[in-house]
């Protein structure tokens, strides 16, 4: 039981962790943010499995974090409220040619950040040329370009 109530727990923390850390940190990974994940799992697969590293406390962790990540999904599909809290909602970072300099800064990106996502997604070299610029809730950045 200790295993199932471990699991539960760190799932929970890194999800809680993983929020506050915002949707940054789940878009590009840079090779900081590898190292970081790397460390973490091995922090994470340590708190786990404590001191039993038996094959049946491996696949009791793992069939609880599978259940855990299965009963979020459901309650997100049948609440709005925890889909949102869950994953959040996607954020208007340029709205007509204009940053929006605090939802960027809230999302604790820059301009550099905007401009690549223009730039590899649609070719785009100003910010004017920017209709909408969108960081969705995967963490990607989507851009639409101004009607040319």
């Amino acid at each position: 039981m200790d295993s199932v109530l471990r699991a539960a727990a760190m799932y929970v923390a890194l999800m809680i962790l993983f929020k506050i850390a915002g949707r940054r940190s789940l878009a590009e990974l840079t090779t900081f943010d590898f190292v970081l994940l790397m460390v973490i799992g091995e922090a994470t697969q340590q708190a786990l499995l404590g001191d039993d590293f038996s094959l049946t406390n491996s696949i009791v962790v793992i069939v609880t974090l599978i259940a855990v990540d299965v009963g979020l999904s459901l309650l997100k599909r049948r609440s709005s409220f925890v889909s949102r809290l869950i994953d959040g909602e996607p954020t208007v970072l340029v709205e007509h040619g204009k940053i929006l300099y605090e939802r960027l800064r809230h999302a604790r990106l820059i301009e550099a950040d905007l401009m690549e996502a223009a730039r590899s997604s649609q070719g785009i070299e100003k910010v004017e040329e920017i209709k909408f610029a969108i960081l969705e809730r995967n963490g990607k950045i989507s851009v639409i370009p101004k009607d040319q």
